[in-house]
């Protein structure tokens, strides 16, 4: 089994004062907890204090993009973390579901202007769900929080005044 990835995963990122949001679905919560532990234990990694993480549940996958949209709205968070997981099954509902979630949460951080990160499983089985929400790098979640920590620092080198001369 992989363990957990080495501090390169966010070089010279300073997490210490960063808000972040886990929007998390309470559909398939055995595999929707593990992402979130996953995501928490990289914000922890990273610096980010326990006191500035704040979990917002949702029902499904489905109303992720609508409460990722929302706490981003409110300018109380640097980044947002969507955690769930759609598992295929035997009607095309997920792939409705599977493409509307991805859609809606690119809408909401392109208009918000609020790094979110995509952290919802799409996966044919069970098993498949349980590989990607196990312990270490192979984890989802972990991966979607450094994922949102990266862009909050691709955010601010973009947008902070630059010195005469010096380049982004």
């Amino acid at each position: 089994m992989k363990t957990a990835p080495a501090a390169q995963d966010a070089p010279g990122i300073d997490a210490g004062n960063l808000r972040i949001a886990l929007v998390v679905s309470a559909y398939h919560d055995d595999i929707t907890g593990a992402l979130r532990a996953g995501a928490t234990a990289a914000l922890e990694h990273a610096g980010v204090r326990g006191d500035a993480v704040a979990v917002i549940p949702v029902p499904g996958a489905f109303e992720i993009p609508f409460a990722a949209r929302q706490a981003a709205e409110t300018r109380r968070f640097d980044a947002i973390v969507c955690l769930g997981c759609v598992i295929r099954g035997q009607t095309p509902h997920y792939d409705y579901i599977a493409s509307a979630v991805a859609h809606g949460i690119m809408i909401a951080s392109q208009t918000t202007g609020v790094p979110i990160s995509f952290g919802v499983l799409t996966t044919n089985t069970l098993g498949e769900a349980v590989a990607r929400s196990g312990p270490g790098e192979a984890n989802k979640g972990w991966e979607a929080a450094m994922a949102a920590l990266q862009l909050t620092d691709v955010k601010r080198r973009l947008t902070r005044p630059r010195a005469s001369g010096s380049a982004a």
